[in-house]
């Protein structure tokens, strides 16, 4: 069993609600070598509606996509807004999160985890032996 690298990077975050003003919050991005395919964008309690800490998984790949060009049709999607966001937006039966970010932390920590597990290598850091040890302990 290996140890997974952990990327953390907390991000400034700002939650555009129906209101004509977006409240701030500070979010955090994270990246596990363990799941090589994967980001996470986790949220402080206060700052979601059921006031319980939220994290949403979706593709790296996704993430840096989005900050050049629209991307993503499914619960998450990304896009470019002006020369320094980027909007992240969250879909969920209870509504729509819309999130603007920073582009260059955005960037800055898609350069970390580029570093770490460059794209195209990610199947590299799959532990495929270990995942099938785990997967077939839960199923009894």
């Amino acid at each position: 069993m290996s140890t997974a690298t952990v990327i953390e990077q907390p991000v400034d975050a700002r939650i555009v609600a129906s209101a004509p003003r977006a409240e701030p919050v500070r979010a955090l991005l994270r990246y596990e070598t363990g799941d090589p395919y994967a980001v996470r964008m986790a949220f402080p309690a206060d700052a979601t509606l059921e006031g319980a800490d939220l994290a949403w998984a979706f593709a790296r790949e996704l993430l840096t996509a989005g900050v050049d060009r629209p991307a993503g049709d499914g619960d998450v999607r990304i896009r470019p807004y002006g020369y320094d966001r980027t909007v992240v937006e969250f879909h969920a039966p209870e509504g729509v999160a819309v999130v603007h970010v920073r582009t260059a932390e955005v960037r800055r920590f898609l350069d970390r985890v580029q570093g770490v597990v460059p794209s195209g290598q990610e199947s590299r850091y799959l532990d495929l032996d270990d995942d099938l040890v785990r997967l077939l302990r839960d199923a009894r």
